[in-house]
């Protein structure tokens, strides 16, 4: 018996050695100037390669042999069999077998028995294989991704200089050893590891030995890279559509600009269209969608739908945002829109914004307007077109001992509608603050001059086409902070904050100014420190008032992070406010409603979210809302909700995503009407998770269209862990649906 130990470089003889490593790791660089794209829907497992390995580095690294041989035979042409256990390493990498034979005429190993490979990316094992300088192969091939816990198998494998690996009789799955529960399986497979791109030839998709794709040419990207090419199809049912299916096609334009084409067929309207355009930048990024059914069987129309988002960096601290979206028709969101949601968009907004934002001065030039889909509103109440609205902000501090605030806001805006009246309304108000601040305290005295001036178009005879409003506003606002430790060892830290804001602003009649974007907003906590109790600019409240409010929070000493905050608030009046809106009523109080909110976030699982508004005079509830959410893992969320308001809404809200077992879960939410006692929108689900698949099933019920009409919908999907999914993204509706369920936090 012969034992040995020798190193020396051989790095000619063993170049092929370094490459099989960095078959599945390498990829084509990108220019440092070029900005890329995310990377496109199904290459998400490519993420998962790390620690990529340098081949010109490694291939300079010495080699070293040991092993014990059984046998040493050699000849004059310095050819050399060894027998027995032999491995080679190099850094990281080695390669070991039974028989090894080196030819250094042809400059060949020749290996078998028991050969493997190891590489921190690549693991193979093997009957036989033999090494050139310019290639290595493999017969009999079992390989291993470590990286991807993903493995396979290949009749044969071949690596050559230029990186290109070779794959005859493939199968690849990411099931652990000893199940094959899904697999790809391949005639040919060829990696362009320099490219990072890969070719299968006549390749089958199957799961628990159903196959359930085929096609006999497929590309796809190695590493972290954007392929073209089909992905996965979707699939998916509602009542009102029929089954549907979806076969998307990614185009890799660029680095940086892709597109997705989707075709969608429904056994019900036809075959739509749509089209996801993403483009990227060094000072814009935007996207376009757009969504083409030449003709719908069951409106027996053409539907469409065009949505245009973008955002350009200008110079000089200047932006450009463009943000658009038009349907065909009313019923667009309600037909294809998977939610009950749909049936509850109203408007679709239309905008162009130019905003210079700078440390003292904010500016812009807006243009907006938009697409009516309730067609049941009245033409008096659908927003105006507003092009455009120029508008200008500052504020300044005077330098100097005397802490003096100085600024202004002013707008000019043109508001269009097909029914009068209509025209410009110009508004400036400048104002004052002495700002009296503190660690623990502020004072803040301030006056304004609000200032607002109109030439309108289409009034009636005899009416006035110019009136303005000119009042001043004058205001106090004060407030304390008191802190202190809380806890034995003073873990916590919990304050009490109250605050008073005297406001002061005389009555000017009003009624004679038209109603452009003015409006009553729901009393908040905020609501109730604002100079105005309106929004918009067309009515300003008169008020003799003081607001009075009280906050108190406990939050971690260490973090800062909150664990419960509270806070009451009322206004109380000194003469009653005069203003009012056409259908506002006229009262008689001496204080507001009064309002009180209760956050509690994170304790012992437990987070709540409560707020009521409350009518002291009539003794109930205007308006109220409670949220509360029991989530004792990442994984495991309980909701309870309330929503009410008076004389128009009253609901509750029940949802769950809940394990049962180790590898069954089950989803369900249930939103019921108390004020028309019936359901708004129920589902069902589970989720079965194994070591490498995932299926989710979902049966949904729910209001679809304004007039109550009802679909009902089922999602199933099915995720391969490594490769993709099949069927409707059932996960991103159920983050939607499920406050606090996040599907991420399921994916392993």
């Amino acid at each position: 018996m012969l034992c040995f130990m020798r190193m020396f470089r051989l790095t000619s003889l063993f170049t092929a050695l370094p490459l099989v490593g960095t078959a599945l790791s390498a990829e084509a660089a990108e220019p440092a100037s070029v900005l890329v794209l995310p990377r496109c829907p199904d290459d998400v497992m490519a993420a998962h390669i790390a620690n990529r390995l340098d081949p010109a580095t490694s291939a300079e690294e010495p080699l070293e042999i040991t092993g014990i041989a059984d046998a040493l035979r050699g000849d004059r042409q310095r050819n050399v069999e060894l027998s027995g256990r032999l491995e080679v390493k190099q850094g990281e990498r080695s390669f070991s077998a039974d028989k090894v034979d080196i030819s250094s005429a042809d400059e060949r190993i020749a290996v078998s028995g028991r050969v493997e490979f190891n590489d921190p990316q690549l693991i193979v094992r093997g009957e036989a294989g033999s090494l050139t300088r310019d290639e290595a192969d493999f017969e009999g091939a079992q390989f291993e991704l470590p990286q991807r816990s993903a493995r396979g198998a290949a009749k044969s494998l071949s690596l050559n200089r230029q990186g290109v690996l070779r794959l005859d009789g493939v199968s690849y799955t990411t099931c652990p050893t000893g199940s094959t529960d899904w697999q790809i399986l391949a005639d040919r497979v060829s990696i362009d590891t320099a490219r990072s791109m890969g070719t299968a030839r006549d390749a089958r998709v199957e799961f628990l030995g159903v196959p359930l794709l085929r096609l006999p040419v497929i590309s796809f990207p190695v590493g972290n890279a954007r392929k073209s090419g089909v992905l996965f199809p979707s699939l998916g049912s509602t009542t009102s559509s029929g089954a549907q299916l979806a076969v998307p096609y990614y185009w890799n334009i660029a680095p940086n600009q892709d597109m997705t084409i989707t075709p969608t067929w429904y056994t019900r309207r036809g075959i739509d269209l749509e089209t996801e355009y993403r483009f990227l930048t060094a000072s814009t990024r935007g996207s376009l969608i757009g969504n083409l059914l030449p003709n719908d069987d069951r409106a027996n129309s053409t539907r469409s739908r065009l949505k245009i988002n973008s955002l350009t960096e200008l110079p000089l601290g200047w932006r450009l945002t463009l943000g658009a979206e038009n349907v065909s028709d009313a019923q667009y969101f309600e037909d294809f829109y998977q939610g009950a949601d749909g049936s509850s968009v109203a408007f679709l907004p239309r905008s162009l914004h130019l905003s210079f934002r700078g440390d003292h001065l904010d500016a812009g030039l807006l243009a907006r307007n938009y697409q009516t889909l309730d067609q049941a509103l009245p033409q008096f109440d659908r927003p105006y077109t507003e092009a455009p609205r120029v508008y200008a902000r500052g504020s300044w501090r005077l330098p100097g001992a005397l802490p003096l605030v100085y600024g202004f806001d002013s707008e000019a805006t043109d508001f269009r509608r097909s029914e009068a009246p209509e025209g410009w309304r110009l508004d400036a108000s400048p104002r004052v603050m002495l700002d009296y601040s503190g660690p623990g305290y502020f004072v803040r005295p301030a006056v304004a001059m609000e200032g607002t001036w109109y030439r309108l178009r289409g009034t009636a005879p005899g009416t006035d086409d110019s009136p303005d409003r000119v009042l001043p506003i004058a205001s106090l606002d004060a407030g304390l902070l008191f802190e202190r430790g809380n806890g034995r060892r003073g873990q916590r830290r919990i304050t009490l904050e109250p605050r008073l804001m005297y406001l002061y602003v005389p009555y000017r009649a009003q009624d004679d100014l038209p109603l452009f974007d003015s409006g009553e907003p729901d009393l908040n906590s905020i609501q109730l420190f604002r100079a105005n109790r309106y929004v918009g600019l067309d009515r300003i409240s008169d008020a003799n008032q003081v607001s009075a409010g009280i906050t108190t929070q406990l939050y971690s000493s260490q973090s800062g992070a909150r664990f419960l905050s509270t806070t009451v608030g009322q206004t109380f009046y000194f003469s009653t406010p005069r203003v009012r809106l056409p259908d506002e009523p006229l009262t008689d109080r001496n204080a507001s409603d009064l309002i009180a909110q209760v956050e509690l976030q994170a304790f012992r699982n437990w987070n709540l979210s409560m707020g009521v508004q409350w009518d002291h005079e009539a003794e109930e509830a205007r308006r109220s809302e409670v949220h509360l959410r029991y989530q004792p893992a990442p994984q495991s969320v309980i909701n309870l909700g309330y929503r009410y308001q008076r004389d128009r809404l009253g609901q509750a809200d029940v949802s769950a995503a809940w394990p049962i077992s180790e590898h069954w879960r089950v989803y369900g939410r249930s939103l019921y009407s108390l004020r028309d006692s019936k359901s708004i929108e129920h589902f069902a689900g589970f989720e079965y998770d194994s070591c490498c698949w995932r299926v989710r099933a979902v049966a949904r019920d729910y209001v679809s269209r304004r007039s109550g009409e009802r679909d009902r919908s089922f999602y199933l999907q099915l995720e391969l862990k490594g490769l993709s999914s099949v069927g409707q993204a059932a996960d991103a509706f159920l983050e939607r649906a499920i406050r606090g369920y996040s599907a991420s936090s399921r994916r392993r």
